[in-house]
């Protein structure tokens, strides 16, 4: 496929997360348009959470996309997950309706092989994140065709449960002075996951369910405090990125660990999925497996895509 490529619609609009096809009715192209690529800039919400600048944190948003097609030279269908890691330095995010309305517009587009089509998305997705400044890092495309699909694992975030605590919640939007951490103790090091995350999209209102883990050492974390926290965010209106940022600001400024990671797992939606990884210090990026309740998400997928 050689065809001219229109540019993603981030360049020069003004791209507010109200402006993208959110809750909006949609017409569904099917011939291949990067334009329908919607960025928005990470500046804004960080700007929120006190960063003003570069990012002090490292890590990716690591998707999945579960509905890719496109027709091969001699026109037959040709389907494949992609996994695709967004580096948290880019300056945009991809608002995740108008990816899904980008990978649609593959259907019935022919490509010379896969390879093409992974090469058109790292373009396409580059040029949409990175704007208005250096790129630093590229995006990462990893696609898996039916033969490799029982091989995609499935597998629970590895950690001590916070849910097994018996506590009460009063407070659903994030209340950040429910963390509080032992400074006056010997530090530990643990790692903790709930399966209680939910918020809201920013736009739709719509909720979102994930699971998040939650790795430190440092002083040691009240945790019936910090379920609290989790819990705080279900009725938070914001993307998932944004979610987990809040969050490990909010834990790296309150309770002080020397090292502090934060990997959230949400349910599909329209057919992709994303797992923000948020990090103090350098190290590989998690493995992007999935959880079984992102498993049991392909059932209400095309159902709950249709309005996100």
């Amino acid at each position: 496929m050689n065809e001219a490529r229109p540019q993603p619609s981030g360049h020069g609009a003004d791209n507010r997360a109200e402006h993208s096809q959110l809750g909006k009715a949609s017409v569904y192209v099917d011939r291949y348009d990067p334009s329908l690529l919607f960025p928005i800039p990470r500046a804004g919400a960080r700007a929120e959470i006190g960063i003003p600048g570069a990012p002090r944190f490292f890590g990716a948003d690591l998707w999945t996309a579960y509905e890719l097609g496109w027709l091969n030279p001699r026109g037959k269908p040709q389907v494949a997950l992609a996994h695709v890691v967004v580096p948290c330095e880019s300056t945009h995010i991809i608002e995740s309706k108008s990816f899904k309305l980008y990978l649609n517009s593959f259907n019935n587009t022919r490509f010379a092989s896969a390879d093409d089509v992974r090469e058109r998305l790292r373009a396409d997705l580059g040029a949409a994140i990175w704007q208005g400044g250096p790129v630093r890092a590229g995006v990462g495309v990893q696609l898996l065709g039916p033969e490799r699909f029982d091989l995609e694992p499935i597998h629970e975030l590895d950690g001590l449960s916070l849910d097994r605590l018996d506590i009460d919640c009063t407070r659903y939007t994030p209340a950040p002075e429910l963390l509080r951490s032992a400074t006056d103790e010997q530090p530990v090091s643990e790692v903790l996951v709930s399966n209680l995350l939910k918020s809201n999209c920013l736009v739709t209102g719509q909720p979102d369910w994930g699971s998040v883990q939650i790795a430190y050492s440092g002083p040691q974390i009240d945790q019936e405090g910090l379920l609290q926290y989790i819990v705080s965010f279900r009725n938070h209106n914001e993307f998932h990125e944004q979610c987990v940022e809040r969050m490990f600001m909010d834990i790296w400024t309150r309770c002080k660990p020397v090292k502090l990671t934060v990997y959230a797992r949400y349910t599909r939606r329209g057919g992709l999925d994303i797992s923000p990884f948020r990090t103090s210090h350098p190290q590989p990026l998690p493995t992007n497996v999935r959880t079984a309740r992102r498993s049991a998400g392909a059932a209400v997928s095309a159902r709950a895509g249709r309005d996100s």
